[in-house]
């Protein structure tokens, strides 16, 4: 508004000048070179004003001509930095390695040092293995204000990668010193610590994350449990090691090893009434064998039967879970009452696990004093199914652990069946997306050979295993149908493309248990005569 009513004040003055000059009259006589000339003044002055206006304007040009073209040049320069930034990084994530080279050194001779050329030289090193150059370029970048964090992250990264855990570390607490909140920086402080076992910063380390929002409250509620019952495992001062476990049961009731923990101290303070509370409220939420083992001895001084006793209500508070079967089974094995651990077995026999054939194999040889009986439940107990246990990224632990040993994950520890791991370490056997194929076909029968035996019973047919191996088959007169079975292949380590396995390993059904019950069927000597039908016996490996 100020602007427009100055243009109208200077509008008019001019305007007012104008009118003054026309009214005097006059004239000016100019002689120049021979000529003469008397024009009058009125437009003697507006040719004065002109000529001025375009002298003005000549060198106003010609003064800001050179920063006009360096801004043109500049300007062009840009844009051509920017393109090669925009098709470098397209390069780089379709793994163009030779195009990302190109684009990258016409990034770096038209856009200089900007983030995004860095970024692009960076991540070129990174896709042709050049891992030195790279982190050169990330210090680069953490040496200045405006890329610090990607600068610092890349060398992470780095570290990571040529497996230097203590640089990881210190570059992760540069990182968080500049910026709580980055998320990646915060969660490797928080890892390096726990694998260090240093407690006390791992806590400080999940306070800090609340603070930043990095996580929520119910997530912060768990770490800082297993944090509390890490440090009071370790712990050795009995006040401190209480004061850790019971905060650690209020904030997660369920936690098993810090529930067992505080009813174990519990008890021997004398607070049984407290301690029985406690596990009680653990059991319902995840029953273990340490929850029920601490249970039936919180109380000092009772009998075998008194704890029977307790385990049993114990268990009634978890209904027909196998973990409270299986209390109630060991208690009564230790109160010498055989029939009730029966009883509590016998819902689980019907598909015995290994706790359970081992316990059954306890029971047969403390009752009846059935050698044989035990020794067939001991031997069933070999091929069982596996109970849960202790397990984190694949590994099994006979005691729970705070902190994964594969990864260094938190709170990695679950309580549930482990997968079996027959094979040794190596290339993992796994189904395959690929088309079934059928179970090679035994040879045909030759014409000499005598008269076929007939085919095996549907019982000892249904107990042959395949083996990996590549053994003939015996001749059978009866034609078999074909089996369909899956193929597989085998994924190596990380460090290597996948490959099929050329082998087709078939994967059959392995026979069931017929149980201390069933019938033993002895083996014919397969160097005896007419023992055609025996089928060599192989493990799948």
């Amino acid at each position: 508004m100020i602007r427009v009513v100055l243009f109208l004040v200077a509008v008019g003055l001019a305007a007012s000048a104008a009118v003054l000059l026309a009214d005097q009259p006059g004239q000016v006589s100019i002689t120049w070179f021979g000529y003469h000339a008397e024009p009058p003044v009125p437009l003697l002055i507006l040719v004065i004003a002109v000529i001025s206006i375009v002298v003005w304007s000549v060198l106003l040009m010609l003064i800001r001509a050179p920063r006009r073209i360096a801004s043109g040049v500049r300007q062009r320069r840009a844009v051509r930095g920017h393109r090669a930034i925009t098709r470098g990084l397209i390069a780089v994530g379709a793994g163009d390695l030779k195009t990302a080279r190109r684009f990258a050194g016409e990034a770096k001779r038209f856009a200089g040092d900007e983030p995004l050329a860095l970024l692009l030289a960076a991540q070129s090193a990174q896709l042709s293995g050049n891992r030195p150059g790279a982190e050169v370029i990330f210090r680069q970048m953490a040496d200045q204000s405006t890329t610090r964090m990607l600068g610092l992250h890349g060398l992470f990264v780095e570290a990571q990668r040529r497996h230097d855990l203590p640089a990881a570390r210190a570059i992760a607490e540069e990182a968080v010193d500049n910026n709580p909140a980055a998320g990646w920086a915060a969660q490797a402080v928080l890892d390096a610590r726990c694998a260090e076992h240093d407690w006390a910063g791992a806590l400080k380390a999940l306070d800090s994350n609340l603070k930043s929002g990095l996580i929520d409250k119910p997530t912060f509620r768990r770490s800082r449990a297993v944090l509390l019952t890490a440090r009071a495992l370790s712990g050795e001062e009995r006040d401190a090691v209480r004061t850790d476990v019971l905060e650690a049961v209020k904030l997660s009731p369920g936690l098993v090893p810090a529930a067992a923990l505080a009813g174990r101290l519990l008890a021997e303070a004398g607070d049984v009434r407290k301690a029985s509370r406690m596990l009680e409220a653990a059991w319902r939420l995840n029953p273990h064998p340490d929850l029920a083992e601490t249970y039936a001895h919180v109380r000092y001084g009772d009998s075998a039967r008194d704890r029977l006793a307790r385990v049993q209500s114990l268990a009634r508070q978890s209904g027909e879970n196998p973990e409270g079967l299986l209390a109630v089974a060991r208690a009564a094995v230790d109160a010498r009452e055989f029939g009730a651990a029966r009883t509590a077995l016998g819902p689980l026999i019907a598909s015995p696990t290994r706790r359970v054939a081992l316990l059954m194999a306890e029971i047969e040889e403390a009752d009846s004093h059935d050698v044989g009986r035990a020794r067939q439940w001991t031997a069933r107990a070999l091929s069982a199914a596996h109970d849960p246990a202790w397990t984190a990224d694949g590994l099994v632990s006979d005691k729970w652990l705070p902190v994964s040993p594969a990864t260094g994950r938190l709170d990695a520890f679950q309580w549930k069946v482990p997968l079996a791991d027959l094979n040794p370490r190596g290339a993992v056997i796994e189904q395959a997306d690929v088309p079934a194929v059928a179970a090679p076909q035994p040879a045909p029968e030759p014409a000499t050979t005598p008269a076929a035996e007939p085919a095996p019973a549907p019982a000892e047919a249904d107990h042959q295993v395949v083996s990996e191996a590549a053994v003939p088959p015996e001749p059978a007169p009866a034609p078999r149908q074909e089996v369909i079975l899956p193929a597989v292949v085998a994924r190596r380590p990380p460090t290597g493309d996948a490959q099929r396995v050329d082998a087709v390993i078939p994967l059959v059904h392995s026979p069931d248990d017929p149980g201390p019950d069933g019938e033993l069927v002895e083996e014919p000597d397969p160097t005896s005569p007419g023992s055609e039908s025996w089928r060599r016996r192989g493990l799948l490996r």
